[in-house]
């Protein structure tokens, strides 16, 4: 652990108070006992820097017997990281990776031109009585990156930088924050982190970074006097400072970056600039050409796939 000086909480003061740009309530998808909650894309805001797609799963207790099988299916266009407190889901894609998702670690999956994977609950979790709390998130590749060839990269969760203030634990999931950067290879400008704050504390998010927005995963929060609760994502405005004060023990989610040059499609799993990235994407998958075509599954999860959606 390590104090930052940069966490020196900033009270805003006059005209820093009316400073959130936009207001989101997730969608909430009642998957049989287990909820989703989805912030991004939204009829508000479609991205808040690159992040274009933000799932929030559970939290959920899972019977024995019980877990998530997501079949393989593919992505191109964009960036994945699925983002664990509790749980674990083993992940097998395209590559030939095969590896478990655990709480604090990063899973960093490329899709650009194009990637096959599956999302499953291993046998031995699921053996007993399980939970299964996360975010899931998709971050859209520039346009001059999303053909890129589709790669992997696995970082622990000791390797993250972990940044502590009074009452505050941030680990820096991607990108820069606070003068650290994490270690992940990423494609643009942009910053995601793990924040956690006791009762009371105060937390800056400074204005060097264009687009920023916030999710509060548990607790409650106060911003320039209006309080928000466990399930609401704010963006705020660009070039503002913000202070957070913590009601009560909360846990947020910091994200953004960059701003793009413009809107990104989306359909299904896939993510591009253009009409025909997707339909070409969408031919490919439909085609079904394992062996040599744009799109191959996984090795060790090739029995079956989630077909295209009519």
């Amino acid at each position: 652990m390590s104090w930052n000086p940069a966490l020196e909480p900033h009270c805003p003061t006059g005209d820093q108070v009316d400073r959130i740009e936009t207001l989101i309530i997730p969608r909430v998808h009642d998957l049989g006992g287990f909820q989703v909650r989805r912030a991004l894309p939204s009829p508000k805001r479609q991205m808040v820097g690159p992040f274009i797609f933000f799932d929030q799963m559970g939290p959920a207790e899972l019977v024995t017997g019980q877990g998530i099988d997501v079949r393989p299916h593919p992505h191109i266009g964009l960036a994945t990281v699925t983002y664990l407190y509790q749980g674990q889901i083993h992940h097998r894609d395209s590559l030939g990776t095969s590896l478990p998702i655990e709480p604090g670690a990063v899973n960093w999956m490329t899709a650009g031109q194009g990637i096959t994977h599956s999302e499953r609950t291993p046998p031995v979790i699921r053996s007993g009585r399980h939970d299964l709390f996360g975010i899931q998130t998709w971050v859209a590749l520039p346009e001059d990156q999303e053909d890129i060839a589709p790669a992997f990269e696995h970082q622990p969760k000791d390797a993250l930088p972990f940044i502590t203030g009074e009452g505050l634990e941030v680990r820096l999931i991607l990108g820069n924050l606070y003068g650290e950067r994490s270690p992940v290879a990423v494609h643009s400008d942009m910053f995601y982190a793990d924040a956690v704050m006791a009762a009371g504390a105060k937390l800056p998010l400074g204005a060097e970074h264009e687009d920023r927005g916030l999710y509060v995963v548990s607790g409650e929060i106060e911003i320039a006097g209006d309080r928000f609760e466990a399930g609401q994502m704010m963006v705020f405005r660009p070039g503002d400072p913000i202070t957070i004060l913590a009601r009560q023990p909360s846990r947020l989610m910091l994200l953004g970056g960059a701003p793009f040059n413009g809107p990104r499609y989306i359909w299904w799993n896939f993510v591009a600039s253009s009409k025909a990235r997707i339909e070409a994407a969408k031919e490919a998958w439909r085609e079904g050409d394992w062996q040599h075509g744009r799109f191959q599954l996984p090795p060790e999860d090739d029995a079956e796939f989630i077909p295209l959606p009519a």
